[in-house]
């Protein structure tokens, strides 16, 4: 009895956590097309008047996507030796917050309550970060961020820096009678004229403040350029992309190499059958 309950949490594990398999491209698949289901009702039962002609169709079609995701859940902690690692992990985490709404919406269902649940309602949001463990490429983009993090930080802070002395000197330049009444309030034009965002709420008015603003202007082209130069480069150096998707049943450590037959982090046996 102990083997055959072994056996199928294994199975359960291999098709839940893994895509190696036709089974588990399956289960993938029909995850995949529930998850952007429950986004499009999410969406639809914000439009008041889609809501208030279908509510009873939308809400059953909710109630079957959470009893779903529910399900899912669940077979993802029994089918794992160490549960908590899951739980406690992002998509654990996410999951969980992708399941509790409509649950929480019993609770909070009482009419002063309303404004309530109508916020309670967002967290199904998070369903769509549901999706980001089936995009293969965001295992490289994640890898490569955090191989640029610090190269990124001393970008930031470099244009922390130009900000508050763009702001001083606007500050002094342009005054309180020309819209910038304080350091802080000139560092958020600067910060909104060097992403070329340009709202327009504040604008100098001198002509030395509108040459410094030219300056920031075609600055901010160059600035939004260099992150993105940061996280390419490291990119490319990834040479080799691991396509496995074995997950540890134990730890459910993923992004293993291929044809790995231990996870690196535990040291377990992983589902190689």
């Amino acid at each position: 009895m102990i083997h055959k309950t072994t056996y199928w949490k294994s199975k359960i594990h291999e098709i839940i956590y893994e895509a190696d398999t036709k089974a588990g491209k399956r289960f993938d698949l029909i995850l995949i097309f529930i998850i952007l289901l429950s986004i499009i009702l999410v969406m639809l039962e914000s439009v008041d008047s889609i809501d208030v002609e279908y509510h009873t169709l939308l809400d059953t079609a909710e109630w079957v996507v959470t009893i779903l995701f529910t399900i899912e859940y669940i077979l993802r902690i029994i089918s794992i030796k160490k549960p908590w690692h899951y739980i406690f992990s992002f998509y654990g985490i996410i999951d969980f917050l992708a399941t509790i709404p409509k649950y929480l919406s019993i609770i909070f269902g009482a009419g002063h309550m309303l404004v309530a649940l109508r916020a309670l309602r967002l967290l199904r949001v998070f369903r769509i970060l549901k999706l980001a463990r089936y995009l293969g490429a965001s295992n490289k983009l994640i890898q490569a961020l955090k191989a640029s993090k610090a190269k990124i930080l001393v970008f930031l802070f470099a244009v922390i820096v130009l900000t508050i002395i763009l702001g001083t000197i606007m500050y002094l330049v342009e005054g309180a009678e020309n819209g910038f009444d304080n350091i802080p309030k000139s560092m958020y034009w600067a910060i909104v004229t060097l992403t070329t965002v340009g709202y327009g709420d504040i604008a100098p008015h001198t002509p030395l403040g509108q040459f410094i603003a030219s300056i920031v202007m075609i600055l901010g082209y160059g600035i939004i350029a260099v992150p993105t130069g940061i996280v390419t480069s490291e990119m490319t150096k990834q040479e080799t992309i691991n396509t496995n998707t074995q997950s540890c049943p134990r730890c459910s450590t993923e992004s293993h190499f291929d044809h790995a037959d231990y996870c690196y982090n535990c040291g377990e046996k992983l589902n190689n059958d």
